[in-house]
Order: C-alpha cells, then sequence, then structure tokens
C-alpha cells in the first residue's frame, strides 16, 4: 500500500460515492488507486522544461461547409398539411392530459 492513500481514505470516498465494497475489493481498489498515484508521481518527475503546452496535438482545420441561408418551404403550405393548425401554429396534444 502507498504511504500517500490509506485504506481508510479509500473506504471513505466510496462511502461518499455510496460503494458498498467488501474488504477485498476495498484491498483491490486501494492498491489499485496507489499504483495510480505512484505512476502520477513518475510524470510529475519528468523534466518537461523544454516541452511546449499545447491543447490539441494535431493542427485542426474547419471541416464544415459555410452555412448558407437557402429558400425553406412556405410557411402556410406547412400548416395546410398539418393534422391541426391553430393561430398559424401546429395543434398538439397536452403534456398534462388536458384537453384542447
Amino acid at each position: 500500500m502507498s504511504e500517500r492513500l490509506t485504506r481508510t481514505a479509500v473506504e471513505r470516498v466510496a462511502k461518499l460515492a455510496r460503494l458498498d465494497l467488501d474488504d477485498a475489493e476495498l484491498d483491490q481498489a486501494t492498491e489499485r488507486l496507489a499504483g495510480m498515484l505512484h505512476h502520477f508521481a513518475d510524470i510529475d518527475a519528468l523534466d518537461l522544461s523544454a516541452v511546449e503546452p499545447m491543447t490539441q496535438p494535431y493542427d485542426l482545420v474547419n471541416v464544415l461547409r459555410d452555412d448558407v441561408e437557402q429558400p425553406g418551404l412556405d410557411r402556410q403550405e406547412v400548416l395546410d398539411e398539418a393534422p391541426d393548425a391553430v393561430d398559424g401554429r401546429f395543434g398538439v396534444p397536452p403534456i398534462l392530459g388536458l384537453e384542447l
């Protein structure tokens, strides 16, 4: 186990996360999390002073088409085809079970 991570700490976090872990699962979780922390410590120990910070490893190019306005459907024609139109809008069933 790790000096930085105790079984009690893992047990407390498991309880806060509402995880019901038995003793074997707690021991396994503690061991795995301690291994992760050890790996993170290895990464922290690396000299990265010569590495330029970046947010994306590849140059991104916008692959979307230009937004060009195009003619749409005629409003009245669409409403004429609707099964129920009320005051220039689509009539739809109420969501709370009330009648229109």
